[in-house]
């Protein structure tokens, strides 16, 4: 009887990982994909919508259909998984057994953990983007939106594309100039971090972008409550300061799937699943691996990395079911593009060991990084392309390696070389 992997989760890992590994596995290997539903959104997209720069039906398609023929589908929620016996327990009563689990459910919005934030205000002052109904109901709102205090708040972390709440008040300033009301509105952003972005390089870059479009920033603020109704209200940090605002838009705090803290070992605290970092391995069992916004490793949770993680991945898993030892070649390779409005984007590159540079992606001649362009913007476009043509299929891109290039890049020179 042949071996059988299973892949929860069908978004960007888990459907990029199974195509790979329908590519590379001998066909007598069976390949299950689980999800819990039928939409797979573009998660990117949802920035634009709020300022109606996408649609709806362009950001969600129909998840069977994204994976190749001879994978299996099955709809459902995961209620447990049995790690020593190599079970999977499925809501709808059914039970797989695998030789090798891939764990791909990426990561979920826990608003409800923050006091006061799912009260009176939201959806009504208090909004979000990163879901879809979120992203929808805030276009409607900014729409109305005639001035006042608008707040961008990050929640805790670690989120889902760390630099969205930033390419959010980047078009905030685009839209709101576009309509004639810029002066008549003040754009707040509030982090936890104690920069406006984790890499000091990056970092200074973004904060005086932030500073050029006249966007606030308060750093260091940690959200403990939200007061708030339908007309405004107030943030609150765990130091006791508070920012006021007419329109809040929450980032919430991030945790794993559910099913993740139902089974014992798999998982840790916040639900993510701890992995090593190079080969995608997880801590609980060599026969569990784990990709994309799911992993508890130190990189960024954002598409391009787990687009970079599905090459590693997939050998790993393949040498797993065939008796021979993982490959440590995932270097945390991280790229972004970052909306910065008015036609424009910027570009990162980066992985475990260097931070954003400035210079050229992917070699001498290539998109500048850490600089607006307009070349940046029609990438950050392109890649929407790439996503369903591309990155889901499980295919390279090409002139894009896996490994971060180090070609192009100007590093700093530290002091004494």
């Amino acid at each position: 009887m042949g071996k059988h992997v299973v892949i929860l989760g069908a978004g960007t890992g888990g459907t990029l990982a199974a195509n790979r590994l329908r590519r590379v596995l001998d066909a007598d290997v069976q390949i299950s994909v689980v999800d819990q539903d039928d939409d797979h959104v573009y998660q990117p997209g949802l920035l634009f919508l709020p300022f109606g720069l996408a649609t709806v039906d362009e950001l969600v398609r129909p998840r069977p259909r994204q994976l190749r023929g001879a994978i299996g589908y099955h709809r459902s929620a995961v209620d447990h998984v049995d790690v020593e016996r190599h079970r999977v327990f499925l809501d709808d009563g059914t039970l797989l057994r695998y030789d090798v689990l891939v764990v791909a459910t990426g990561a979920r919005l826990v608003p409800e953990e923050t006091e006061g934030l799912t009260g009176p205000g939201w959806r009504r002052s208090v909004h979000t983007f990163y879901d879809l109904p979120g992203a929808v109901a805030l276009a409607d709102v900014l729409r109305a939106f005639d001035g006042g205090e608008l707040v961008v708040n990050v929640a805790d972390l670690p989120i889902k594309c760390p630099v969205a709440p930033l390419e959010f008040c980047f078009l905030a300033d685009w839209y709101f100039r576009e309509r004639g009301i810029r002066d008549d509105v003040r754009l707040v952003y509030a982090t936890p971090l104690d920069a406006a972005f984790t890499k000091p390089v990056a970092a200074h870059a973004l904060a005086g972008l932030l500073e050029e479009k006249g966007v606030e920033l308060v750093t260091e603020f940690n959200l403990g409550a939200v007061d708030a109704d339908g007309e405004g209200g107030r943030l609150v940090s765990y130091d006791e300061r508070e920012i006021e605002f007419d329109l809040a838009v929450v980032v919430p705090a991030h945790g794993g799937a559910s099913y993740v803290d139902r089974s014992p070992g798999l998982g840790d605290a916040l639900g993510f699943v701890p992995a090593d970092p190079h080969t995608l391995v997880s801590t609980v069992s060599q026969d569990v691996f784990v990709i994309g916004d799911a992993a508890a490793v130190p990189t960024s949770k954002a598409g391009s990395v787990t687009h970079f993680e599905g090459e590693v991945l997939t050998r790993n898993v393949a040498r797993r079911l065939a008796g021979e030892p993982p490959d440590a070649a995932f270097d945390g390779h991280t790229n972004c593009f970052i909306e910065s409005g008015f036609g424009k984007a910027l570009l990162i590159d980066f992985n475990y060991d260097t931070e954003p540079v400035p210079g050229h992606f992917p070699g001498r001649v290539g998109l500048p990084l850490l600089k607006q362009s307009r070349l940046n913007h029609l990438g950050k476009l392109i890649f929407a392309w790439l996503y369903w043509h591309v990155l889901l299929p499980g295919r390279e891109v090409p002139g894009v390696p896996t490994a971060m290039p180090v070609t192009g890049k100007r590093f700093p020179v530290e002091e004494g070389s």
